[in-house]
């Protein structure tokens, strides 16, 4: 039997700062992590003239990184932009692409943040909370918390903790030497440390480890159908 929603997604933006409260207390930051064979990485992007949002996802063997599954999902936008509540406006659409998935993912790798989040619930910690799944967070820009930048190498590989409120909420990761660093964090089901060594050992030379950076090609891959009336891709109960 499929298991029962999280939650609503339709509150309003003071509904939704509470369930953040409330859901960041189940956040585990320990590695629950079988072997590990199957790494998926989650992108989104938007269009506002069309009022659509649609997700990527990409499926791939670990630790040969070769694309395994590729789906893309479109729904109308459910929610305006809110900072801080950017998974209530993404995550939906999300779900219905992991929904269009045969095989589970061990690992979820998400363009976006973990716990490195004012209220320690990015999209990625969201999503592992909704999936059960071990989830990263691997961003490209900085939300919350502070770090130091004199010492963080030029070397891919290198990193420093991120802090917020005398808090390490994540990671500051050179994945490509004299490139940005990216912003790792935890989401759910696995540990910072851990987090790091998989987001490494999926880089391709590239800055964003490669199932990151397959799902943000194809979400940009195709071109934009009408604006949906109701969400475009088949959905069917993956995991009990």
């Amino acid at each position: 039997m499929p298991r029962p929603p999280l939650h609503n997604w339709n509150l309003k933006p003071e509904e939704a700062i509470a369930l953040q409260h409330e859901l960041a207390q189940h956040v585990v930051l320990e590695d629950h992590l079988a072997e590990v064979h199957h790494v998926a990485g989650v992108d989104m992007a938007i269009n506002e003239e069309h009022n659509a949002a649609r997700a990527a996802v990409v499926l791939m063997s670990y630790p040969e990184l070769e694309i395994v599954e590729r789906h893309v999902y479109e729904e109308p936008i459910r929610m305006p932009y809110v900072p801080g509540l950017l998974s209530f406006r993404e995550a939906p659409c999300v779900i219905g692409a992991f929904e269009q998935l045969r095989q589970r993912p061990d690992i979820v790798m998400v363009d976006g943040q973990g716990i490195a989040h004012p209220r320690r619930i990015g999209i990625a910690t969201h999503l592992g909370l909704w999936l059960e799944i071990p989830t990263i967070g691997c961003a490209k820009s900085l939300l919350t918390g502070k770090y130091d930048k004199e010492a963080l190498g030029e070397e891919a590989g290198s990193w420093v903790p991120l802090i917020h409120r005398k808090e390490t909420i994540g990671a500051v990761v050179r994945t490509r030497t004299k490139v940005n660093p990216m912003f790792i964090s935890p989401g759910h089901l696995i540990s910072l440390e851990t987090s790091i060594r998989y987001v490494l050992a999926c880089g391709k030379g590239y800055r964003l480890p490669e199932p990151t950076r397959q799902a943000d090609k194809l979400s940009k891959d195709n071109a934009w159908t009408e604006p949906p009336d109701e969400p475009q891709g088949q959905q069917m109960s993956l995991w009990p």
